[in-house]
């Protein structure tokens, strides 16, 4: 298993700005050499996008156009993010901050928590599915474990959704979500979940982005003090942004437009969570002077699997179809991809595990072969299949491999060893950093050779031999900087590489479910299960979710870089009724089978594309939206670029006719609906809105319903009581929960 990249491990730092240049590709160059204003960066899977925008951060800084302390690089797991900083390191680009979403977020709200809101922060809590268990408890509502799951789900897509629990049910129904219960239930479950985490004073991952916001939307002075620290970013996997965590981005940002964004909409997968590939769509409607770099190079992936790929795509349908990449494989020929039909589920784990054991005995790596399924139930039968088979695997999505007891006590004896090691016997006749590692590890259960079989004995070694590696690798990285690693060195490589959970390769056949295996690649690929019911899902009703699993598949064939093996089995069990069929994806596409013609490749040429126009281009161009007429303040007639000036439809500093005491009215009134909800009171109505409600003063829905930030769900929900206040009457609400001087005492936290 490796990350989305070929190279070696720890390469030379390039010895100029221009050598961090050497080895681009035309279009990869335009990506490291566009430093300036907006950057949309469309990259098809296996064409390098990570290698492109870490050159392009770290020709800035070589170069002397970035400070390396003044850019955010984003991304979505620390793996990612920890593989980013390697590679910057390797290029010379130290003090360059990459990090997820959260990460960065955490890291401000912890500092600014004592300024913004006083006392520590909350205690951030790891695993939010005992807190649901309990709130389920206390509403007693009794759920399975899949079911306790599957809520957890629905209160984590509420969240960065900004959706509060009331408005669950409708907001579910809109996005055509399969709810595990009924709607009614999961908003009270929701609303009992944040009820308990005020009680026991804490706050969970999406708090920490709700939090976040919530302080730099109302404080300016802290917004501009981050504002001051960060001038450049870079977003990685832009496809995946959920609203909250794109709403964070344009607060970093405020009116600058100094962004990078790289994505491919054909990989959206995470739906589900929130994520939309919206925001890198309509890139161009946001910024029309933004530089589109398109990258279809594939470099990863065979001809024939590439051919398969765009197969997939070719017959998508919807808007990221539109703007789909055709690949170009880089590479020379390799077989074509391999369909089997078995009879049942076990037949088909015995004979990828047959297939796998005569790759090994054909010389090809164990970390090399992953077998990659639909849902993480798959992966039992597979399991026993290769243990039964004697072959080594590991199951990516189980315990973390810095977590291992092996590797723990592991990386304790090479601290120990590097403090204290001129006393050590072991060390006498150990004359580099490889050897010393490999005298350590002997006394921890490590051999030249791996154990005979399978099992834990074979999981602990292989734990060790991947550190003896990577040891070997960190060596030669540095043999040629003048100064020879050191064991202090390793274990310092190694407690950044804990921190990012970047773990090194463990020799053995991965087993993972598609979607956990986003962003890494292997030699041969082993797609099962893919059947109707299974590949799209049974519960893949709608058009958009029939279409986010074709990007699921087409993720799971781009994973491999040389061979694909593709198969499905006919029942589940032996002697079981054969009725299942070959996912319909496939049709047309294997052989022997028909299916409806691909469609062209939009946007399927790679380039460059400089100020306004679409997304695409060539005579397949999808006709980009017509463009949105520019905002202007309705005081001085500058045109607008900041997302609160636009609310308000007036610079910030022109004259306000805002209604003093209305806007108080509002603010109090607005408190307590976000006391009810549980939620920031943001949420509700962000104080740029409530400014232009108390400037526009509506007397009527239609009027209300233009005003930016409120919407059709707000005006439904909050319509009324914001017009009854407008006209200076008591919303319906009040009656309910005391008097007018409840709301004027009722106090935003």
């Amino acid at each position: 298993m490796t990350a989305a990249t070929h190279s070696s491990l720890f390469p030379r730092v390039p010895d100029s700005a221009d050598a961090v240049l050497d080895g681009l590709d035309p279009e990869q160059r335009e990506v490291a050499t566009a430093l300036h204003g907006p950057v949309c960066v469309l990259a098809g899977a296996g064409t390098g996008k990570t290698r492109a925008i870490t050159h392009r951060i770290a020709y800035g800084v070589r170069a002397g156009v970035l400070q390396p302390s003044s850019v955010l690089a984003v991304t979505f797991t620390n793996r990612a993010a920890g593989e980013m900083r390697g590679r910057l390191r390797q290029l010379g680009a130290q003090g360059v901050q990459a990090r997820t979403f959260h990460s960065a977020a955490l890291r401000q709200l912890q500092y600014f928590w004592p300024k913004a809101i006083g006392g520590a922060l909350p205690r951030l809590v790891d695993r939010k599915i005992q807190l649901v268990a309990d709130a389920a408890a206390a509403c007693r509502i009794r759920l399975d474990r899949g079911e306790l799951r599957d809520a957890t789900a629905e209160i984590e897509w509420s969240k960065v959704t900004q959706t509060i629990p009331a408005d669950y049910a409708p907001a579910a129904a809109e996005a055509g979500r399969d709810t595990p219960r009924d709607p009614a239930e999961i908003a009270q479950l929701y609303a009992a979940y944040e009820d308990l985490k005020r009680q026991r004073g804490v706050i969970d991952f999406e708090d920490v982005l709700l939090l976040t916001v919530a302080v730099l939307q109302d404080r300016r002075d802290i917004a501009d003090q981050v504002r001051a620290q960060y001038q450049h970013f870079v977003v990685d996997e832009y496809q995946d942004v959920s609203p909250l965590q794109q709403r964070l981005l344009e607060l970093w940002l405020g009116d600058r437009d100094t962004l990078c964004v790289v994505g491919d909409a054909s990989q959206t997968i995470y739906s589900f969570t929130g994520a939309t590939p919206d925001h890198l769509l309509d890139f161009r409607v946001r910024h029309p002077g933004a530089t589109v770099v398109k990258l279809v190079r594939d470099y990863r992936s065979t001809p024939q699997v590439v051919h398969l790929a765009n197969g997939l795509l070719g017959q998508a349908r919807g808007r990221a179809a539109d703007h789909r990449l055709e690949l170009i494989s880089q590479r020379a020929p390799g077989p074509e991809p391999a369909y089997t039909e078995y009879g049942d589920e076990p037949a088909e784990a015995e004979g990828a595990a047959r297939r796998i054991r005569e790759l090994l005995g054909a010389g090809v790596q164990a970390a090399e072969i992953a077998v990659l399924f639909r849902t993480n139930a798959q992966s039992e039968i597979y399991e026993q299949a290769l243990a039964d088979a004697g072959i080594p695997y590991q199951l990516r999505g189980a315990e973390r491999f810095f977590d291992r007891p092996e590797v723990r006590k592991a990386i304790l004896a090479l601290r120990a060893a590097a403090r204290f090691g001129g006393n050590d016997s072991l060390l006498e006749d150990a004359i580099d950093l490889p050897s010393q590692v490999r005298a350590v590890l002997s006394g921890e259960g490590w051999t030249p050779q791996p154990p005979a079989g399978s099992g834990a004995v074979r999981e602990r070694w292989e734990s060790l031999a991947a550190l003896a590696n990577l040891a070997q690798d960190f060596a030669a990285a540095t043999a040629g900087t003048g100064a020879a690693a050191t064991l202090a060195d390793l274990v310092t490589e190694l407690d950044e590489r804990a921190g990012a959970q970047h773990a090194p390769t463990v020799q053995g056949v991965t087993l993972a479910s598609l979607h956990s295996a986003k962003g890494l690649e292997w030699d041969v690929v082993f797609l099962v299960g893919v059947a109707e019911g299974m590949m799209p899902i049974t519960y893949a009703r709608t058009d958009e979710q029939i279409e986010e699993e074709r990007r699921l598949l087409y993720v799971g064939v781009t994973r491999a870089r040389e061979r694909l093996h593709v198969s499905w089995a006919l029942s589940r069990s032996p002697g079981g009724r054969p009725n299942r069929r070959p996912s319909r994806f496939l049709d047309g596409l294997r052989p022997g089978t028909a299916g409806g013609p691909a469609r062209g490749g939009a946007g399927g040429t790679g380039g460059v594309e400089r100020g306004a126009g679409s997304l695409t281009a060539g005579p397949t161009a999808v006709p980009r939206r017509s463009q949105r007429t520019p905002a202007r303040c309705r005081v001085c007639g500058r045109t607008l670029t900041d997302a609160g000036e636009m609310k308000l439809m007036r610079c910030e500093d022109c004259p306000s006719d805002m209604d003093e005491g209305l806007y108080e009215r509002l603010r109090s009134w607005r408190a307590v609906q976000a006391s009810r909800a549980g939620q920031p009171a943001f949420c509700v109505f962000t104080d740029k809105t409530l400014i232009a409600i108390a400037e526009t003063v509506p007397e009527e829905p239609g009027t209300l319903a233009r005003i930016p930030g409120v919407g059709t769900r707000k005006l439904h929900r909050y319509g009324t009581d914001v017009l009854a206040i407008c006209a200076g009457q008591e919303p319906e609400g009040a009656q309910e929960n005391g008097t007018a001087e409840t709301l004027e005492n009722s106090s935003e936290k």
